[in-house]
């Protein structure tokens, strides 16, 4: 598997694999081990979801490309609680739809 992806979120995000690991609670260079063997679909999911991709995005079936600003955005809204992440649905109802 190609982790350009991977490393580019990573990047885009100021971060790096070995915190993403651990963020996802994977064990160290799991994520460098994906270019030699398949991750499992578990694994590879906790990934997708960190950054707010979809698993076809990181496997690359996915041409879908995200700018710095739409990652940003995600990830803020990740770390709202759920009261506030409804709120955000409903101011952006109601902005798309002026």
């Amino acid at each position: 598997m190609k982790l350009d992806k991977i490393i580019a979120l990573c990047s885009a995000e100021g971060s790096n694999l070995s915190r993403l690991e651990r963020e996802c609670g994977l064990s160290n260079a799991a994520i460098r081990r994906w270019e030699n063997s398949s991750p499992s679909a578990e694994n590879l999911q906790k990934v997708a979801d960190h950054f707010g991709v979809s698993v076809d995005y990181l496997l690359g079936r996915d041409d879908y490309d995200i700018s710095q600003e739409a990652l940003e955005c995600a990830k803020q809204y990740s770390e709202l609680s759920k009261e506030k992440q409804q709120l955000v649905q409903i101011y952006m109802s109601v902005i798309s739809k002026q």
